[in-house]
């Protein structure tokens, strides 16, 4: 049976299985999103989407939000970054048969992250 702490940090990935780390332009590589879609999904306007020191801070804080979120299905799979994009591309009938990646266009991410979370707790059970 779960503990209370390996709950708690059960929202954070042991490690960055799909090298994300301060690369903002491979997680949106990684999802295939254009800047009109990265605008879309964060609300910041298309004209302020960029990857560099000027990145808006919302912005930062979206993406950096999306990486947990793709290194946890990561993480399930086994760091396999293959098995995760299909996870991410693939109509998933318990969203409503959405993919995950339009779940985090369309501005689901939270959605997204709860059932990500629900679902690898109830796997460790």
């Amino acid at each position: 049976m779960p503990t209370l702490s390996s709950e708690i940090f059960s929202t954070v990935p042991k490690e960055d299985y799909l090298s994300f780390q301060d690369k903002p332009n491979r997680i949106a590589e990684f999802l295939e999103f254009k800047k009109e879609d990265i605008a879309k999904a964060t609300g910041v306007s298309l004209s302020s989407v960029r990857y560099d020191e000027k990145m808006p801070s919302e912005l930062r804080e979206r993406i950096r939000e999306w990486a947990t979120l793709l290194n946890l299905v990561a993480e399930h799979f086994h760091g396999d970054g293959k098995k995760t994009a299909l996870w991410f591309t693939t109509l998933n009938p318990l969203l409503g048969n959405v993919t995950p990646r339009d779940m985090i266009r369309f501005g689901r991410y939270r959605k997204l992250f709860k059932f990500v979370v629900t679902a690898i707790a109830e796997n460790k059970r």
